[in-house]
């Protein structure tokens, strides 16, 4: 399986991968680990990420990016109704009611939902993955911010399947960087000593997180968590747009708004003069050609300036900091350190507030790019089987308190429980109880409004289907499993109906094995590795007092009834029947929506793929004309005659009109019958040139062989000891063919030096090299035929040989190579077994 970490941000993504060595973040096609989440589309493909960045002025309608805070919002939503006036191309209210945006793509009008557009730049993630790992990739770790709520979430899982990702979990973004951060750490506190506490800050483009998190060896907790998802580097970017619109206003009287494409130039300007100031305090300019109506603008502001323009927002900076702090109770003395990271934790005026008010210096060990999709890479590794990685337990929190509420007919109106509150440890499962007669509705929804940055509390509506009374009548006993999972998203896992069979004092209790085992497996459920140790315990006792809490009907009496006060109890057999739960979730796509959606996305995948062969076919004919027309009057020209010259440059021109007026857009098959049409004229010319340039080393190579034959058989016919041996017949043939490939060679080059260049050469490299070949197969196993071994005599033998007839090699002592070899043989397992000992 695949092991993958991305970081889905706001601006800019990055991939992280599993390897051998470790963790790696990966470069895309640019040679660039930062992946701008950007999506263009055109009139006849996509294109996705940097290709898409450099379209953001001269196509800007149809360029979006910043999408990522849409996920799960209504079209009628206060945020994109507020926003929608400030972005270059449009937005557009889906069927069911969400956000979706409107570009010409194929020349068409087409309105795609979010998960669509993040699919698609999840798509080019994964590409860039493949590319990296030479294999396919389909389990992965995506990152969220940890702000984002139930419906942002599904949103983003609905688009990952929509890229053909199988997201093994949604990870916090503080969260990855804590693992990133922890998993490396060899001096960690043991499991039974006080915990190191250290506090993580994220500064993103769009979003400022703060998490509290609890390291002990082995294992991480998230103690708190808090943001801001209104403060981040766009922020400043605004601000620093919104002074110069006003100072061309007055200077140059230009309406920059008025202009789409002019406003794109000057955020990018701005962003650009943001990273400048927060290295140079000094005054800076900002320079523009052509800004509006052909007029050159410019401006200067320095850092100082910057900061008093800024003072509202970096007054936003203590909220979050002192909220985390409150929530748990901590000093600031009981802080081990405070790691920052980001994109806009660059900015020198937000390190100063935060370091100010933690009254100590901020901590930059991690990249504060890539240690999100760091971390989710590790996280990724851990839950694969593929990567053996240090045991290491994660125990996030619940980022909202979720409560339930539900008609009471015992009531008589709404009743409702808080079932997880805020930072209570996830992934979490609870067991609640209902007494009902008949099928009921579940609705879930976030208690605290004030503490959500999104208008709609409620998360959906869970229906308890088949819910029957027993058979004496009375309430049925229905158990109902609510469930925070590795995603951080509320469900309704399951529900069962408790069925009474019978009542007997002298029989076993079967209902209290029934209840230990549905105990057992609630508590293999509650979370991963750590949290079944302390949030296990303490989720137990809750689970069991909000299950006393919500035994809600007119059967309230009946269950007093069923557990008497009496020493004795009542010893009841059940039976438990799952029950079918109907969802009504907001925001998540259906099934058949989505089918379309993956269907839609593999269309235009194969559209972008064809779109990039079509160009490429287009791009080889130009490369031709180009690089031949300028070869025909440099390196081929004397292998070409004057008017086949003429001829094929006429042709080259053609074809160069062709392609910027009738040729500019044509299919992929015309441009590659007309580079054939122009290799058929061009190929010979090339080929007489390579021939040319290959044919001298191709003589000196077959030279040089029948130098070395003749030189061997001359030593045969001085009867040189080291050739006597070989067979005189055989020599005589190779003589005769080592003189006729002479004659052959001299002939064919005399030949060739005589033909015009322009004309087809007399003999090809091919054929030389095939001489040559021919007369090393024939000569070589003649030539060097080894001499015979001559045997010393067997007398001889025998007088320096053991006496007795012994083999052994003790006798041989002048011999070294010959004892080592015998020696090993008879005496291997006298010499290893002592050395095993020894060892």
């Amino acid at each position: 399986m695949s092991v993958v970490g991305f970081d889905l941000g706001f601006q800019s993504c990055y991939v992280a991968v599993a390897r051998a060595g470790g963790i790696e973040t990966v470069a895309n096609e640019y040679s660039d680990r930062c992946t701008p989440s950007f999506v263009s589309f055109g009139p006849r493909n996509r294109s996705i990420g940097a290709a898409a960045k450099s379209q953001v002025v001269t196509n800007c309608q149809n360029t979006v990016q910043g999408f990522k805070r849409f996920h799960g919002r209504a079209f009628t939503d206060p945020y994109i109704q507020s926003v929608k006036s400030n972005l270059v191309y449009d937005l557009a209210q889906m069927p069911s009611g969400s956000t979706g945006i409107k570009v010409m793509y194929m020349e068409e009008e087409k309105v795609f939902s979010i998960e669509q557009v993040t699919g698609m730049l999840l798509t080019k993630l994964k590409e860039t993955a493949e590319s990296a790992l030479k294999k396919p990739v389909a389990d992965c770790v995506i990152s969220v911010p940890s702000y984002f709520t139930d419906g942002e979430r599904r949103s983003v899982m609905d688009a990952a399947q929509i890229a053909g990702l199988n997201c093994l979990r949604l990870m916090n973004e503080t969260t990855a960087v804590t693992l990133a951060y922890g998993i490396y750490k060899q001096d960690l506190p043991a499991p039974e000593e006080k915990p190191r506490i250290v506090v993580f800050v994220d500064l993103g483009h769009s979003g400022y997180q703060v998490s509290v998190c609890a390291f002990n060896k082995g294992k991480l907790k998230i103690l708190a968590t808090a943001f801001d998802s209104e403060l981040g580097g766009k922020g400043f970017d605004d601000i620093l747009v919104n002074h110069f619109c006003e100072e061309f206003g007055k200077k140059y009287k230009l309406d920059v708004r008025s202009k789409p494409r002019a406003l794109v130039r000057l955020y990018q300007e701005c962003e650009k003069l943001k990273k400048l100031m927060s290295a140079n305090s000094s005054d800076l300019p900002l320079n523009i050609e052509c800004f509006m109506n052909d007029i050159d603008v410019s401006g200067k502001l320095n850092r100082g300036q910057f900061e008093e323009m800024c003072a509202g927002l970096l007054a936003k900076v203590e909220g979050p900091l002192r909220s985390v702090m409150e929530q748990t109770k901590l000093k600031k003395e009981d802080i081990y350190a405070v790691e920052i990271v980001g994109g806009a934790s660059r900015i020198p005026s937000l390190k100063e507030r935060i370091s100010k008010f933690f009254g100590k210096e901020l901590s930059t060990t991690l990249n504060a790019d890539e240690a999100v999709a760091r971390g989710c890479a590790l996280q990724c590794a851990i839950l694969s089987p593929a990567f053996k990685v240090r045991e290491f337990s994660i125990t996030d929190v619940v980022p909202y308190s979720i409560s339930l509420k539900w008609n009471s007919a015992a009531e008589e109106g709404v009743s409702d429980c808080e079932v997880f509150p805020k930072n209570h440890a996830a992934p979490f499962s609870k067991v609640l109880t209902f007494f009902r007669k008949e099928p009921f509705t579940l609705e879930a929804y976030y208690s605290n409004s004030k503490e959500l940055p999104y208008p709609n509390c409620s998360l959906g509506q869970f229906l308890i289907k088949n819910v029957v009374p027993q058979a004496s009548g009375e309430s049925a006993k229905v158990k109902v499993k609510v469930r925070v999972n590795v995603h951080g998203v509320f469900s309704v896992s399951n529900a069962s109906l408790v069925e009474v069979l019978k009542t007997a004092e002298e029989e076993e209790p079967m209902e209290t094995d029934q209840t230990a085992k549905e105990e057992e497996e609630n508590k293999m459920q509650m979370g991963q590795e750590d949290q079944k140790l302390q949030a296990g315990d303490n989720g137990d006792k809750k689970s069991e007092a909000e299950e006393m809490e919500t035994t809600t009907d007119d059967a309230k009496q009946e269950k007093k009834n069923d557990q008497p006060p009496q020493a004795k109890k009542p010893k009841v057999k059940t039976k438990t029947v799952e029950l079918p739960i109907e969802n009504n979730l907001h925001w998540q796509l259906s099934t058949d929506v989505l089918n379309m959606c993956v269907e839609n996305e593999g269309k235009m995948i194969m559209q972008d793929k064809l779109e990039k062969e079509r160009n490429d076919a287009k791009n080889n004919v130009e490369e031709y004309v180009y690089e031949m027309r300028d070869k025909l009057h440099g390196v081929l020209e004397k292998f070409v005659n004057e008017a086949d010259r003429d001829t094929f440059s006429l042709k080259l021109e053609d074809t160069e009109n062709w392609l910027y007026e009738d040729g500019e857009d044509q299919h992929k098959q015309v441009y590659v019958d007309k580079l054939a049409e122009l290799k058929k004229m061009g190929q010979p010319i090339h080929e007489r040139y390579m021939e040319a340039e290959e044919r001298p080393k191709a003589f000196e190579e077959l030279g040089r062989q029948i130098q070395l034959y003749m030189k061997i058989i001359e030593a045969y016919k001085a009867k040189e000891e080291q050739y006597t041996h070989l067979d005189e017949l055989e020599v005589t043939r190779v003589d005769k063919q080592v003189n006729d490939a002479m004659a052959w060679m001299n002939s064919k080059m005399n030949q060739q030096n005589s033909q015009d260049l322009t004309l087809e050469p007399v003999v090809k490299v091919g054929e030389i090299q095939a001489k040559t070949k021919e007369l090393y197969s024939t000569c070589n196993p003649v030539v060097s035929k080894p001499k015979p071994k001559v045997e010393p005599p067997k007398e001889e033998k025998t007088e320096n040989g053991p006496v007795n007839g012994q083999e052994g090699t003790e006798s041989q002592p002048c011999n070294p190579d010959k004892a080592t070899s015998a020696g090993t043989e008879k005496g291997t397992a006298e010499n290893k077994l002592p050395e095993m000992d020894i060892d």
